[in-house]
């Protein structure tokens, strides 16, 4: 009976064997992976209103789903509105419609089972509907209704200001939001738009005339990526979004694209004193754009040093070897717009902080000085291939996917050689970008805890100082000002 399980388990997997079951993991083959990336303008429509969509059927449920990616974003908040985005993405939903007060709405999304959302971030606003397909008609006249004739209840919106406001009190309780935020600021400076915080006076500023104005210059047809999924027929579903965005006039001009930070960081030691028994850390510097040439070669690079789990030195070294994080990783993050991050974050007790940090520095050290072996070369060249299909396993990420990818400018091509790419990296190539992009002399090593004793370190382990910090205060968290 055991061996039978084991003979299904391993069937489950895709491996195959000859006659005995192999004696140890290892030991297991695999057919080779056989996966051809599908691409985006089998599925690209233009329609009528000038929005751009990407339809895939998927039959196996009688689901749909649409989503939404609209070209605006918090960094178009006006001077002295900052938060204006933010309300607006997410009171389009909750705020009603023109023919619908806030209640109304909810009810007749509850009577159809339909899930309706809407929100903006730093870079993009965004709704999205889930249905029936058989109520797909009601559904979509809802949703293009919400978008179209947002009501922005005076009500709701009182709600969402005190809720904001609330929130904004908490801000200093919270140490990953602390974390975040004082990283952010490191990187950028505090005059990009990432990094100017809204307030109480930005928030209670802002008005409904705000909300219909932002709404009227930012959201129309011309300016929508539409990524939907699931049961229906392509050119039946075409016709019914040509219908529903009918009579929605476009404006003319394009919306401006993010800015880049005006800002040169630099390397240091910060710490933000909060009574807690752990500290927080994340050190990094300026990551890449994606157009730079070598961001997949640097993609395989961090998977080795901290990307990657368990298998990542970072991760063996501070964790299973030392013991002084439960988790530690590193993301070396390729933007759009502008440069990402890179950045090594874990929490560890405050006497074991300067000791966790001096690993981290001897593996960047050791990552750009000697060559990775060939077998974690290998591993992470696997990982990475044998993971790629992932992204289009369903119709939802296959839409979802190119609609990003439209939105950010990606090329068309861009998948159809990636996994050749990724496979024809060589020791040489991570080295050689791992020596060009990680950078320690301008690592900022920020750490949120108990300052006195993360400075005092562990006793027993004296070899161990994170050397001289500058503290930040935290600043009112109402008015975001910082003490001198």
């Amino acid at each position: 009976m055991r061996r039978t399980l084991s003979i299904l388990a391993l069937a489950a997997i895709g491996c195959t064997w000859a006659g005995e079951i192999p004696k140890h993991p290892r030991d297991l083959k695999y057919p080779p992976l056989n996966f051809t990336p599908p691409h985006a303008a089998d599925y690209r429509h233009k329609l009528a209103s000038g929005a751009t969509a990407y339809l895939v059927e998927d039959h196996e449920l009688p689901l749909v789903h649409l989503s939404v990616l609209v070209r605006t974003g918090e960094y178009l908040d006006p001077s002295g509105k900052k938060g204006l985005a933010q309300l607006t993405g997410s009171q389009i939903r909750s705020g009603g419609t023109e023919s619908k007060k806030p209640a109304e709405f909810d009810e007749d999304a509850a009577f159809l089972a339909a899930q309706i959302s809407s929100g903006a971030g730093p870079l993009e606003g965004q709704a999205s509907l889930d249905c029936l397909s058989k109520d797909i008609d009601a559904g979509l006249a809802m949703f293009v209704d919400m978008l179209h004739h947002p009501g922005f209840a005076e009500d709701r919106l009182q709600l969402a200001r005190n809720q904001a406001l609330q929130g904004m009190e908490r801000r200093n309780d919270n140490t990953a939001a602390i974390e975040l935020r004082e990283f952010e600021r490191l990187l950028r400076g505090d005059r990009f738009f990432s990094t100017i915080p809204s307030t109480k006076a930005s928030v209670e500023a802002i008005t409904r005339q705000d909300m219909l104005d932002f709404h009227a210059k930012y959201y129309y047809p011309g300016n929508f990526v539409l990524a939907v999924s699931g049961d229906f027929q392509t050119q039946d579903m075409l016709g019914k979004l040509d219908k529903a965005l009918a009579g929605w006039t476009n404006r003319a001009g394009a919306v401006p694209r993010p800015p880049k930070p005006d800002f040169a960081p630099s390397g240091g030691v910060y710490i933000v004193d909060k009574k807690v028994n752990q500290g927080r850390v994340r050190m990094g510097h300026l990551g890449v754009m994606y157009t730079n040439p070598d961001h997949t070669a640097i993609t395989v690079m961090n998977g080795i040093l901290g990307g990657s789990g368990f298998t990542s030195r970072i991760m063996s070294r501070v964790r299973s070897d030392e013991g002084l994080a439960y988790q530690a990783g590193s993301i070396f993050q390729h933007g759009y717009y502008y440069d990402g991050q890179f950045a090594v974050v874990f929490q560890s007790k405050s006497a074991s902080v300067a000791q966790a940090v001096a690993i981290v520095r001897e593996e960047i050290d050791r990552m750009r000085t000697k060559p990775v072996t060939p077998e974690e070369l290998e591993i992470e060249k696997g990982a990475v291939v044998e993971s790629f299909p992932r992204r289009f396993a369903t119709a939802s990420l296959r839409a979802a996917q190119f609609a990003a990818d439209d939105y950010n400018g990606v090329p068309a091509d861009y998948w159809d050689k990636y996994r050749e790419r990724v496979q024809a990296l060589k020791v040489a190539d991570v080295q050689r970008v791992a020596a060009k992009y990680l950078q320690p002399d301008k690592l900022i090593v920020l750490v949120v805890g108990d300052a006195d004793a993360i400075e005092r370190g562990n006793p027993d382990r004296p070899q161990y100082k994170l050397g001289p910090a500058t503290r930040i205060p935290l600043p009112d968290p109402l008015t975001m000002v910082y003490p001198k």
